[in-house]
């Protein structure tokens, strides 16, 4: 029996995987909320489910780890993506990248100047490309969590950082200034694995393909 292990993270991009997994035949028999176990049983015996972190799942896929992950671009971007087929964009877990700056902060006025941002980001490289191409220099302050602390303890001038309703930002004085990218999440596939196991995987790609066109 050849085994297909899939990647994936907790909360958004688990809960929207299930139903394209359900069009694959496949469901997962574990809550990961609620149980303790890092590899999840499938209905499937040559399926199983690993539970990684977000930032994890393409370092699993690329080395083998996993054969198939799902994944936001971001992480994407940040990774690098070596070693990795992307045959789709599930267009699921959608968000937005965006720079976010505290509300009484002239932030028009920084950027034309042409003086140094301090920037606080666990997303370093696509911060590093978006104000490389304005022309604007950027000392960045690498964060992996709480990222709104740091323009409202003067640690940073700006933020680039994953927003959906914007509402925790709301919460912390914090205003949008500017949307780098839209952001949802793709499947990605070990490509050793995609040769040694090209029907399995490709039965669960083509699934995920009709799934996504039907909505």
């Amino acid at each position: 029996m050849t085994m297909i292990t899939l990647a994936l993270s907790k909360g958004r991009i688990f809960d929207e995987t299930m139903p394209l997994l359900a069009a694959a035949g496949i469901k997962v028999l574990e809550d990961p909320e609620t149980s303790r176990k890092l590899i999840l049983p499938t209905n499937q015996p040559d399926v199983r489910v690993v539970m990684v972190r977000a930032t994890d799942v393409p370092t699993y896929v690329q080395y083998g780890g996993a054969d198939i992950g799902v994944t936001g671009k971001d992480t994407l971007i940040e990774h690098g993506g070596q070693g990795l087929f992307r045959p789709l964009d599930l267009n699921i877990a959608k968000c937005r990248v965006s720079v976010a700056v505290r509300n009484d902060f002239d932030y028009e006025h920084a950027v034309t100047q042409g003086s140094r941002l301090k920037v606080a980001t666990k997303y370093t490289h696509i911060a590093r490309e978006f104000f490389a191409t304005k022309g604007v220099h950027v000392d960045l302050i690498k964060l992996y969590g709480s990222m709104e602390l740091a323009p409202l303890t003067g640690m940073a001038d700006a933020i680039v950082d994953l927003v959906s309703t914007g509402n925790t930002l709301k919460a912390n004085n914090l205003v949008e200034v500017e949307r780098i990218m839209d952001i949802s999440s793709h499947l990605v596939v070990n490509q050793a694995a995609l040769k040694l196991k090209q029907e399995p995987l490709r039965h669960i790609i083509d699934a995920f393909a009709s799934a996504i066109r039907k909505d």
